[in-house]
This record gives structure tokens, sequence and C-alpha cells, in this order.
């Protein structure tokens, strides 16, 4: 047994690989998985690919990239505040949103549209993928990481479903889903997968806010306002709470206790104190998210805080909180004047350019690709290749492949 109960099979890879033990002994299976997906190719495209303001639409937006490293930041230091290994939690967030496409959830809609006909498309799918095939470490395994480390990957470890948008696992990644989850409760996540999730909810919730305060789409003049707080709660419940779990009377009450807190700044204005108490904000929101759900689980009273001994438990306030503050980004970021017609363009793009690079296979794929493509047995298969071709795309790349190949 390894430290904190990961034991053996916990520490397990896909593809034996000779001890590396000798070379440096202090160095456990989870540092290197980290490692591993922190020098992946697939972990530096996320610098170009959109994680809510579009790429190279300012200096310092935030990507995908950055969203991963500070997921990671929260994640390592939650998990293992919990009795988690950190460098397995870190691993899994920073491998969370490896299988986003170009342009973000707006291209993951287009690509699931393209690739119907092949089981469809689903980011965190594609990222286990990435993770266990087409990343370059071991041929035929991919990074060839731990099976508690992609089991902490695993936000929705359930294949496809009727009715069901999200999903983890293709259809012709099959085998190695059932290795990873050998043993484990069908559906259930491990509690390392449920900090990733939290963590990542908590991340990019939280720094969202303070984006679109920064870059003025969101005031806390609108904020304060109980019309707008209760147009915000509309939204949320329709958009980011289970339906009936919550009425917008009560999102109403929670956005004024919320709004109500005292590290709120009095006002912005872009300036040095502005910014400093902007960041003193975020600082104060996370601690908040993440102390909340320490706190409940730690009560909880179990043993071994791991793997499947326990799960993570964030009380209902916080839980609501978070997703009043995707509601906040998804009133006055997302729906800003011109950001629909941006998004159609974008999943047209998209359509167009898998479109012309199926029609144009072999010759139009990557030379990683190309070997795939012609060991594929069906017109399904062949899709699928073209769309990881797609997925491993930049937005940058993107637009760039869409001009020399749509001319």
């Amino acid at each position: 047994m390894t430290a904190g109960g990961y034991d053996a099979h916990a520490t397990a890879r896909w593809v034996a690989e000779p001890p590396k033990e000798a070379r440096n002994p202090g160095r456990g299976p989870f540092e290197r998985d980290r490692a591993r997906v922190l020098h992946s190719a697939a972990l530096r495209r996320l610098a170009a690919k959109t994680q809510v303001v579009e790429v190279g639409s300012g200096d310092f937006p935030r990507t995908r990239l950055t969203h991963s490293l500070e997921c990671a930041q929260i994640g390592r230091e939650f998990g293992a505040a919990l009795g988690c290994d950190p460098d397995l939690v870190d691993a899994a967030c920073l491998a969370h949103d490896l299988g986003h496409p170009p342009f973000g959830h707006n291209g993951e809609s287009a690509l699931a549209a393209f690739a119907a006909a092949a089981g469809g498309f689903e980011g965190n799918a594609q990222s286990l993928r990435l993770l266990t095939r087409l990343e370059a470490k071991v041929p035929g395994a991919g990074l060839n990481l731990t099976r508690a480390t992609l089991d902490a990957t695993l936000k929705y470890p359930w294949a496809a479903r009727p009715g069901q948008v999200k999903f983890g696992v293709y259809a012709d990644d099959a085998e190695v889903f059932a290795w990873i989850r050998e043993g484990v409760p069908p559906g259930q996540r491990c509690l390392e997968a449920q900090v990733m999730d939290w963590a990542d909810d908590v991340a990019y919730s939280v720094h969202d806010l303070e984006d679109g305060l920064q870059a003025g789409l969101i005031t806390l003049a609108a904020l304060r306002d109980p019309v707008e707080r209760k147009a915000v709660a509309e939204l949320t419940a329709a958009d980011y709470c289970d339906p009936g779990s919550v009425t917008v009377d009560e999102l109403c009450e929670v956005f004024a206790d919320l709004i109500a807190l005292p590290c709120w700044p009095s006002s912005y204005d872009g300036g040095l104190p502005a910014l400093a108490a902007l960041k003193n904000l975020t600082s104060e929101l996370i601690g908040r998210f993440c102390g909340s759900a320490q706190r409940a689980t730690l009560a909880a009273g179990t043993a071994r805080l791991t793997r499947y001994a326990a799960d993570l438990l964030v009380p209902r306030q916080q839980r609501l909180e978070c997703a009043l503050l995707k509601g906040i980004t998804a009133q006055y970021v997302m729906s800003r004047a011109g950001a629909a017609q941006n998004q159609a363009r974008e999943r047209e793009l998209i359509t167009e350019l898998a479109a012309a690079v199926l029609a144009g296979a072999p010759a139009t794929l990557d030379l990683v690709f190309r070997p795939a493509y012609a060991a594929a047995g069906s017109d399904q298969e062949k899709l699928r290749v073209a769309v990881d071709q797609i997925a491993s795309l930049t937005d940058t790349s993107a637009f760039a492949w869409h001009r020399r190949l749509r001319q």
C-alpha cells in the first residue's frame, strides 16, 4: 500500500513500463503522471483555445491553459487538505480540458453534430482519448497514466446515453475505460474526480466574474440592482441548476446574501487599488467555496479520504452561489452584443473545415493521424480520425486551416 491508501491497483498503468525508481527513487507514480500531462503537446495547445473571451481579443484574456493551471492550483491545495494525493489531483485538473476543440463549447457543439454518425463528440470523452491513445509518450497508450489518475479525470464516468449530452468515453475507447473502472461502482466518481470537478467549477465561475468586471462587461451596480439580480437568477435556474431543484426566489435570496459579503469592492474604476480589491474578491470567494466543502467533507468523519472511501460534500448554499456566478457571466458576457453572431460563424467554420479535412483525407491530415486513418475499417472510424484532427487544432490554427483548405 502506498502512502494515502493508493495501492498497486491504483498505481498500475495500462501498458507496463520498466521501473524508474533507480534513476529517481523519491519520485512517486503520481508525480510522474503530473509531469507527463504538464509536458504534453495537448496542454500547450490550450494556450490558444477559447475559455470565454476569444483568443486574441485582448492582451490578457484567460485561455483554456490559464484556466487549467488555476484549476490545478485550487484542486491541489483543496485535495491535499482532504487527504488526497496532491500530485494526482493536480494532474487530473491539468488534464480535465485537454479534449476541448477550437472555440470552446461552441466548437464542441459543432463537432458533436458533425460526428453524429461516429458516436458524436464530447470534450471529456476526447480528453480520455488523448490521455490513453493520441498523445505521444507510449505508443498505443497515450501518456500511459496510472489507473487512479485516469479515473480522477473522469468527470462523467459513463458512455453516451439517450437524451444525455455529457459522457466520458466513446465506444471505441471502451476497453481502456473498462480497465480504468475495474472494481469500482458503475457511474460513481472517485473522490479525486469530485475534487477536480469542484475546483473546475470554482476556478471558472470566480475567474470569469473577475474577467467580466475587469473588462467592464459586468458592473457592480448591476449586481446590486434587485431587478438585474432576478434576471440572473432566472437564467441560473434555467441553465445551471437541476430542474425543480431551486426556485428563483431562493436564488434571489442567495444572491442578495452573496453580494452583501464584505469582500465585494464598493466600486471598480480599473485603477491599481481597484485591481487589488478585485483580486481580494476572487481570493475570498475561492476560499469560501473550497473552505465550506472541506469542512463539510471532513465533518462526515470518514477515516480515509481517497478514491472510493468518501464523497465530496459541498453545502447547498455554496453550490447555488457558484451557479449564480456562472449565471452572471452568461447574462453579461456570453450574451453580449455580437456574441451570438460570432458563435454562429465559428460553428460554421468548424463544420466546413471538418468536411474539407474528411473529404481530402489522408492528405489533409497531420502525419500523426494518417496511420489511424489508413487502418480504419469503416466510414465511422475514418470520421472519428478526422474529428480527432479537428479537435487537436487551436482557435488560431482552425482559422488558418480553413483559409488553406477552403480556397
